[in-house]
Order: structure tokens, then sequence, then C-alpha cells
């Protein structure tokens, strides 16, 4: 190298005394010279951009449309070897105008360097970030991605890249040490801490995060504290993206999944359950009695009770004669109530329901009565797990409870509205 060099030299000095010789000035002939040689460079920058990027790269994209292979498709989409080509141009000014401007402006030469040199580094910059996300968009393809996503990690690479960019582009403009400035950088590290908080901390989130497979993209999340209901779209180094079912789009930072509690409906949508109905409808306490004769006898007409209330009736009469209870009393003995019989009709319905899983947890309750009646709790699960199907099932299910309710001797609560006082102020009194 260091001998072509100095052939160049001899070749430019024997070039200017040759102008000088054929009758040019001193000044002219180192003029003409400096143009000359500038002209030659600028010629070879514009043929050492034209083969890498009308033959080199055009030639590797078309390799890669032959191959088979999927990985080098990603370099050409996301043009790592286009961004590459920049640095053709690049390197020829950088080795050869030193030799054209040596003796003629050092500072010129040493400015127009220092430039090349910022913009071999800024093309090397952006040919490794697009490096980095072809090689984001290979992992993408891989079964292991739906459960691990590294999109935080290729952003915390870019940002070291970045920065490492930044102290070299300033060691060049300021003509500094790079080793002096990596120094003073570890002086200010407390300053850098601050600058860059949301970003160590989203780094550390989004590593428990993925470690602990909390949560990837395509979850459905539910996290009311940061007003997200939705599916996660996009999990970055900074934010997670939840689209949400009104199509809005919350934003959340990564490190508030780590600090704060949330929901993930993942494991209702790949669990072989089914989707949880867990609602309640109140039995106004004044309609709950004893089942008459009569009323018995019109419930054994119902396909899910008739063995159920004969068998129990058998049973409750034997135990009523075994004690010897005076059962033309009601309170002695033992009797079926209106609202047991219900809960059992829900029972054998739920457990005919074509859309109600059968092989899951079933249960009819009463809880805790409630000066809006006695809650009787609905529990569980749809077999069909799609937000509208499982809407549909929930609603057939009440819509028949309620309908049936009145067939039971039992009433509904529902506070008085306008029309229920209405009503009782419109009320003829009779004497």
């Amino acid at each position: 190298m260091e001998e072509n060099t100095i052939k160049t030299y001899e070749f430019l000095e024997n070039f200017e005394l040759w102008l000088q010789n054929i009758g040019l000035g001193v000044e002219m002939a180192q003029h003409v010279k400096v143009f000359t040689s500038v002209l030659a460079i600028i010629i070879l920058a514009v043929i050492a951009n034209y083969i890498a990027k009308r033959i080199i790269v055009v030639g590797l994209t078309w390799i890669t449309k032959k191959t088979k292979s999927k990985w080098d498709d990603y370099l050409v989409s996301r043009k790592v070897f286009h961004k590459l080509s920049h640095l053709a141009p690049a390197l020829v000014i950088q080795f050869t105008i030193g030799v054209a401007l040596y003796d003629f402006n050092p500072e010129l030469t040493n400015a127009i360097v220092s430039l090349t040199k910022v913009y071999i580094v800024l093309a090397w910059v952006f040919v490794i970030s697009s490096f980095l996300d072809a090689l984001h968009d290979m992992y993408l393809n891989l079964e292991m991605a739906k459960n691990r996503p590294i999109k935080g990690y290729i952003q915390l690479f870019k940002i070291i890249i970045y920065i490492f960019a930044g102290i070299i582009l300033i060691a060049i403009v300021f003509d500094k040490d790079v080793k002096n400035l990596l120094v003073g950088m570890g002086a200010s590290a407390a300053i850098l801490t601050l600058v860059f908080k949301d970003t160590i901390l989203g780094l550390v989130a989004s590593v428990q995060v993925s470690a602990n497979n909390m949560v990837k993209p395509g979850d459905w999340i539910e996290m009311p504290s940061r007003g997200a209901d939705g599916t996660v779209l996009e999990i970055t180094l900074n934010t997670v993206k939840v689209q949400n079912w009104d199509r809005t789009i919350s934003t959340i930072p990564t490190y508030a999944l780590v600090s704060e509690s949330f929901t993930n409906w993942k494991g209702m949508e790949d669990g072989t359950d089914g989707r949880r109905i867990k609602r309640s409808i109140f039995i106004d306490m004044r309609s709950v009695k004893f089942c008459s004769p009569e009323l018995l006898e019109k419930l054994m007409k119902i396909h899910y009770l008739k063995d159920y209330i004969e068998m129990r009736s058998k049973e409750i009469e034997e135990y009523n004669t075994k004690m010897g209870f005076d059962t033309t009393m009601p309170v002695n003995g033992r009797r079926m109530t209106n609202l047991g019989v219900f809960r059992k009709y829900i029972e054998g319905y739920l457990t005919n329901h074509p859309k109600v899983n059968s092989n899951a947890i079933q249960m009819v309750r009463q809880l805790q009565p409630t000066d809006r009646g006695i809650p009787l709790e609905v529990y569980c699960f749809s077999a069909d797990k799609a937000w509208v199907d499982y809407e549909g099932v929930q609603a057939d299910v009440f819509d028949h409870i309620m309908a049936v309710v009145p067939e039971f001797e039992l009433r509904v609560f529902q506070s008085p509205s306008g029309d229920d006082i209405k009503s009782l102020v419109e009320r003829p009194i009779i004497n």
C-alpha cells in the first residue's frame, strides 16, 4: 500500500513538472494537477458506486431469488446489500483524497477525510441496523418466536450501536482519541442513567416479560389502570402497543407489565374448559315458599325435573314418616321449596345445553342475600370461546332462565321505576 502511495506521489509530481515544462506557471501547474486529481477521484467514486449498486447488488439480488433458502431474501428486503454499497465511493475518496491534495491545502484535506469517515461510520450504522432487522425477520418465522419476542433486544443492540457510533463521530469531528472519550463517558454515567431511565427500566422489564412468558404479541390482556383491553400488537424495549376492542391503540410502558397488575386472557383462549360464565339473577325473597302439591304436579311435567321430584318426594316422605312429623303444619319436617327446585332445574338445563361444556365445573348457588333479593349465581363454561359466540351463549342461557322464573312461582327482583311509582299513585283508593 505504501509503495503504491509513493508511486502515486511520484506520478503526480512528474505530472506537475511536465505541466511546468510545457509553459504553465508553478501555481497554475499545481492547480491543474489538483483539479485533474480531484476529477479522477470523482470519476473513480462514480465508477465504484455504479459497480457496487448496478452490478454487485443487482447480481446478489438475482442470486437470492434463485436460492431456496429464505434468510438471504430478508437481507434483500431490508436492503442490507444496497446500504453496504454506499461504502464503495466513500472508501475510494478516503484512500485517494490525501494523495491528491497532500501539498495543496492540508486543512481542506483533513476536513474532507473527516467528513468521509463520518459518512462511512453512518453507512455502517445503517448497514448493521438493517442487518439486525433482517435477523429479526428471520427469527419471526421460527416457532419459538410466538412465545419469545426479541424485538426489545434488537432495539437494545441498536441503541448500543448508536451510542458507540456517536462516540466515534464525536472523536472524528473534534479529532479526539476514542479511549479518552469513553473514560469521560464513564464519568458521566449518572447523567446517562437519568436520561435513559425509561430505556433501562424497559430493558429489565423486557427480560422479565420474555423469561417468564408473561405476555406476547397476539395475547388478549386487560389493564384497567392504563385503559387497555384488547390484543397485544407489539412489544418493544420501551412500549407495548395494545389494540383495544374499540379499535383504539393504547401504549403501555413495558416496565408497567412488571410493576403493575394486568389480566392475560391467553390461558382462557388456550384452555380446554372453554370460557367462564359467572353471572347472577336476583330473586325476590317474598316469592320464596314451600312447593304446594299443585305446583309439584305442574313441575313434574318438566323433563329435567320429573325424576328429581319423584325421587326427592319419596325421600322426604320416608324421612318425615320415620321422624313422626305432623306434616299438616308446613314448618314440620322437610319440604321442597320452589327456589330449591328452580336451582335443580337450572343445573339440568345447563347439563343438557349444547353450548355449555358439560365436562367443566357447573354450579348454581345462592349468595349472601342483599337488599336487592337473593343472588342466584350461575357458574359454568361456554364451549365457544370467541367473544361474540360466548356472549350469545351467555345471553341465551339467561334469557331462558329469566323466562322460566314465573313457572316456579318466583319473581325476579327489580328496583321500582318511575312507571311503578306512578301506578301506585294513580291506583284508586277503595273505602
